[in-house]
């Protein structure tokens, strides 16, 4: 049994907002077990921070045009009040841009050097010849050499999840001009990773009854391939800096000094207490991440604990799989992300807890669904359990004058709450093994159980002629109220901490949802008004609309785009379609031919105010019906009320649009 326990989430990059999915994979999982394991009265500290190094950020902040600096400090802030917000809470949260976190980083990297694990290597590296520069890892894509993905980064392929040298990519191309970099002589500095596989293999053995399979499953097809050297340096200006005199203009790879920042952020916590959650025996460190995280948690970190060699070696990594979206894959690059901050400006915090536990892609990956969210949010956590503090709270005001019964229980009803304790214990056990959905889905049963229970015994007729017994029933009903509101806390604690609040229970921890707790008998119950509205389906629709709308699709190469003829024409007929309100049946001269062209754009154009406007149609597009009507090409517009595009000043009809 440990004393204490350290629960780390992983750092989230400062180079752009939350989405759903970063909630899905490490923080909504370590939020929910560090609030149970507290209700337990457990030592437990959850610690986190920013990641501010790497060429992710150097590569987003040349796209929005600032300094990385500029950079880290706006989305620091941003991730940090989107936690705040959605009820993410930490201990610490740190960034790894801190002079605390550099000088442990150096000390890091030095104790492990000296000791003769990482080594000076001459090695073949990128440079970009236009940019004049040597390219980092993310500053290359190519096609992954394993599952052909074309667009697989440097570092790792975001497809298959397999870590890559920029060397291994097929077809390599700079990321900032998109033209093909030369191989030029440099040095970088390797960790000796190949050195610690046994140690490695030994200590993933003995955690095969503990991680979960998908964690062990990708550990063992890495170890499997054998392990080798792993570059740890980068050639950027932005990050740690070797703390090494040959080594000037070379800084930390960001996955060397990233784990760190957990250590430098729980320094920061407490500079006295810190080395009992990561130096004692006693201390279970758990680190939460999702699925791409997995080989540097369970395989590079371990090592480098194991280099340096004073460090507690992580006891669980129970790492979750993707979240999709809508079917696809969630991508920032293609802006196909549902931004935490904005779901939080239409709905409740408790909402999105709540869908996305109910969802979570523990063992396989799972999809946000938006009708899927509406439909969950208002029929399993609105319907049943919102309906289920309204009906009994709405009866002890209407009945009994809003307040608690003071009454004792006989033994059948004492009988009854101990059968009713099974539920509890369930629950416990489930989020105890990090089964969060399993957890969440047998407090739903409890609660359908409760409902059934006021059907079966129908209060609103007992108390006509049985005020006793109805006294007694809403009694113990209150308490299978309490004791579910307590085992919910951890999965929706804004909500459940009011309802709570309102019947009486401002000090409780884990156990008061195992008893019976009388110090509630004879509480006058406070308002709570509405405590959930339900979801609309035009709120869906809305975020839906704006999700489609600015969506970037896959990139097309030149040689694709060079297939699309653009020409200018000029419409010299215009008529409506018959039966359609939007389609008009137009002809265009490009000057040698005619073509008829059918265009949804009647809604905003009368047929007479096209004639003699130039127009920019796709000329080599495959002739197609549209309601019986052959159109050959397509008219281009833009915006959700269609604006024709057309020439600034009159040019040759059938011109190439270049």
């Amino acid at each position: 049994m440990f004393k204490r326990i350290l629960v780390t989430s992983a750092l989230p990059y400062a180079n752009g907002p939350l989405h759903v999915g970063h909630l899905a994979g490490a923080y909504l999982p370590a939020d929910i077990w560090t609030r149970f394991k507290r209700l337990k009265n457990e030592d437990i500290i959850h610690i986190c921070g920013t990641d501010e190094h790497g060429v992710a950020i150097t590569l987003s902040a040349r796209k929005e045009n600032k300094t990385p600096k500029e950079l880290v400090d706006f989305y620091h802030e941003n991730i940090k009040r989107t936690f705040e917000r959605i009820g993410i809470e930490f201990d610490n949260f740190s960034r790894t841009t801190k002079e605390i976190h550099y000088k442990l980083s150096q000390e890091f990297f030095l104790k492990i050097y000296n000791k003769g694990f990482i080594e000076k290597r001459e090695v073949k590296q990128f440079y970009c010849e236009n940019d004049k520069m040597f390219l980092p890892d993310r500053y290359i894509f190519g096609i992954c050499p394993y599952c052909g993905y074309e667009k697989a980064r440097g570092d790792q392929c975001e497809k298959c999840g397999r870590w890559l040298e920029p060397t291994d990519l097929k077809e390599p191309k700079c990321s900032i001009c998109l033209k093909e970099p030369i191989l030029k002589d440099s040095f970088q500095y390797f960790f000796k990773l190949n050195e610690f596989e046994k140690p490695l293999r030994d200590y993933i053995e003995s955690k095969k009854n503990k991680w979960k399979d998908n964690v062990l499953n990708f550990v063992n097809n890495w170890l499997r391939e054998g392990l080798k050297p792993r570059a740890i340096t980068r050639d950027l200006e932005w990050g740690v800096p070797v703390p090494l005199e040959e080594a000037k203009n070379k800084v930390l790879y960001v996955w060397f000094d990233a784990p760190i920042g957990y250590i430098s952020s729980t320094i920061e916590w407490n500079n006295e207490k810190w080395e009992l959650y990561w130096k004692d025996k006693d201390t279970r460190i758990v680190h939460f991440i999702g699925k791409d995280n997995i080989v540097f948690h369970a395989i590079v970190w371990p090592a480098m604990l194991m280099a340096e060699g004073s460090y507690n070696l992580p006891d669980d990594i129970p790492a979750n799989e993707f979240l999709n979206l809508m079917g696809d894959k969630i991508s920032t690059s293609r802006n196909w992300a549902l931004w935490v901050d904005e779901l939080l400006e239409k709905f409740e915090p408790d909402y999105i807890r709540f869908f996305i536990a109910y969802i979570m892609p523990e063992n396989k990956d799972s999809d946000f669904n938006l009708y899927e969210f509406k439909d969950r949010v208002n029929n399993e956590l609105i319907n049943k359990f919102g309906n289920l503090i309204s009906r009994v709270i709405g009866f002890i005001n209407r009945f009994l004058d809003g307040y608690i019964p003071d009454i004792e229980l006989n033994d059948e009803e004492l009988k009854e709450f101990e059968n009713f304790k099974k539920y509890i214990i369930e629950i416990e056990n489930y989020i105890e093994n990090f089964e969060f959905r399993k957890a969440l889905f047998t407090i739903i049963s409890s609660v359908d159980f409760v409902n059934a229970y006021i059907d079966k015994i129908k209060p609103w007729n007992l108390i006509k002629y049985d005020e006793t017994l109805t006294k007694r029933k809403i009694y113990l009903i209150i308490q299978f109220i309490k004791s579910i509101t307590i085992a919910f806390e951890p999965f929706i604690p804004f909500s459940s901490k009011k309802i709570l609040n309102s019947i009486g229970i401002k000090n409780y921890n884990w156990e008061t949802a195992k008893i019976i707790l009388d110090s509630i008998r004879n509480y006058k119950i406070s308002d709570i008004g509405n405590i959930y509205r339900k979801i609309e389906n035009n709120e869906i629709e809305e975020i839906l609309k704006t999700l489609n709308s600015r969506v970037v699709k896959d990139y097309i190469t030149y040689e694709e785009f060079s297939k699309i003829d653009l020409r200018v024409g000029k419409v010299i007929s215009a008529e409506r379609i018959e039966k359609s309100k939007k389609l008009l049946k137009l002809i265009v001269s490009l000057g040698n031919e005619k073509r008829q062209i059918v265009a949804g754009i009647g809604n905003e154009y009368n047929p007479e105010d096209l004639i003699n406007k130039n127009v920019i149609i796709v000329s080599n597009l495959e002739p197609k019906k549209i309601m019986g009507i052959e159109s050959q090409g397509m008219l281009l517009a833009a915006g959700e009320k269609p604006v024709i595009l057309t020439t600034e000043k009159d040019v040759e009809e059938g011109s190439k649009v270049k």
